[in-house]
């Protein structure tokens, strides 16, 4: 018997399918994390009735788990039962954040029903292309206690080792908009992610961090101080040239990428500009797609000069007069460099500079520590 189904339309019928296996999945992994969250509010409950809490808590777990791998199998045991009480004790600790805040559905935990409050708080809204992001934090239920839980049980192992409020409920918010695996979590945690982009933003700005996540609505939002590229296996005292630095770069392009951010696109490298039968070479040329615009980076190995900046003034200017659509916004360029002196770059830019910038790059991942310092230096 010939077949009447033709490729395409037998391709499509199974990613309907795929597509739905994988919410289904997603669904019972959330809904999980909801119940982990009950689970953890019943044991401190219970604890709070032993006399000798310390041993009547340790006993409690342990029967516990027993009881319960019985009944249901794996996910029960002593160590997931403790992060299971640490999770509610972490979150329930935590006060909302206003992102959180929006939706009127509150879920019950002890009726397991939905209720609608009366809350008519606002938030400022970012961008077009992120607000429906941001705005689907409002599919997921409220706890009793007022929070939302919309990543997998994984995500928030490494979350709960988060002490600051603040730092958690951003990567939080950055984990779901970007859509991070487990893996880029944790390079972004200890890539310090968040203290990088609080050097490049003012108070208002970090409280924003916490409650938004990183929002792209004008060209300093995409910069980070310092851009970590450990991933390019780069000795911190090893010789290299720019071209060695630029070929590391594009062999990893997609970690690359990720370090750099929100809505980034690779367009090329070594793109050339001619004029007056002169011949130049932009090291690399991205697209953002939130900000609408190209993004030129020049590598430096060293410190910046002068010519390095006017350089990077002409290829702006190039690119917005020759390259760029009436409907795209202006061209950015970021130097990036192994030094850098903040006076001078400051000095030599003009004071309402918004398209070129210089951001230094670190081999190695920084320590909390020194970001931290330098957080501290700049208050």
């Amino acid at each position: 018997m010939n077949s009447i189904i033709d490729t395409k339309f037998l391709s499509e019928i199974k990613e309907l399918v795929n597509s739905a296996k994988q919410r289904v999945v997603t669904s019972i992994n959330i809904a999980m994390v909801y119940t982990y969250y009950d689970i953890g509010r019943r044991i401190v409950e219970q604890e709070q009735k032993g006399s000798n809490k310390a041993n009547y808590g340790e006993e409690l777990l342990i029967q516990l788990s027993s009881e319960l791998t019985k009944e249901f199998g794996k996910g029960y045991s002593l160590t997931n039962l403790k992060l299971i009480r640490k999770f509610y004790l972490v979150y329930s600790s935590q006060k909302s954040q206003t992102a959180f805040d929006q939706s009127k559905i509150i879920y019950n935990f002890k009726t397991k029903t939905l209720s609608y409050s009366n809350s008519k708080k606002q938030i400022g809204q970012p961008l077009v292309d992120q607000s429906k992001i941001i705005n689907n934090f409002n599919n997921y239920p409220i706890t009793s206690d007022g929070h939302r839980f919309f990543l997998n049980w994984a995500s928030y192992i490494f979350l709960m080792r988060i002490k600051d409020p603040n730092e958690r409920s951003f990567y939080e918010i950055e984990c779901y908009n970007s859509r991070w695996s487990k893996r880029e979590l944790k390079r972004q945690i200890d890539s310090c992610l968040y203290e990088r982009l609080c050097l490049s933003r003012d108070k208002q700005g970090v409280l924003d961090l916490s409650r938004r996540g990183q929002i792209i609505e004008k060209p300093a939002d995409v910069l980070k101080e310092p851009v970590v590229l450990e991933f390019l296996d780069l000795e911190e005292n090893e010789k290299y040239s720019e071209s060695d630095l630029e070929g590391a770069i594009i062999s990893k392009i997609k970690l690359f990428l990720l370090e750099l951010g929100k809505g980034f696109i690779f367009v090329q490298r070594q793109m050339r500009l001619s004029f007056n039968g002169r011949h130049y070479h932009v090291d690399l040329v991205f697209y953002n797609r939130f900000l609408r615009c190209f993004v030129i980076v020049d590598l430096k190995i060293g410190e910046i000069t002068h010519q390095d900046i006017g350089q990077m003034q002409m290829y702006v200017n190039y690119y917005d007069r020759f390259v760029k659509s009436d409907e795209e916004n202006k061209t950015i360029g970021i130097l990036l460099c192994k030094e850098k002196d903040d006076a001078f770059v400051r000095l030599t830019l003009p004071e309402d500079n918004n398209q070129i910038f210089a951001a230094k790059y670190e081999t190695i991942l920084p320590t909390k520590e020194e970001l931290i310092s330098l957080l501290k230096d700049g208050d």
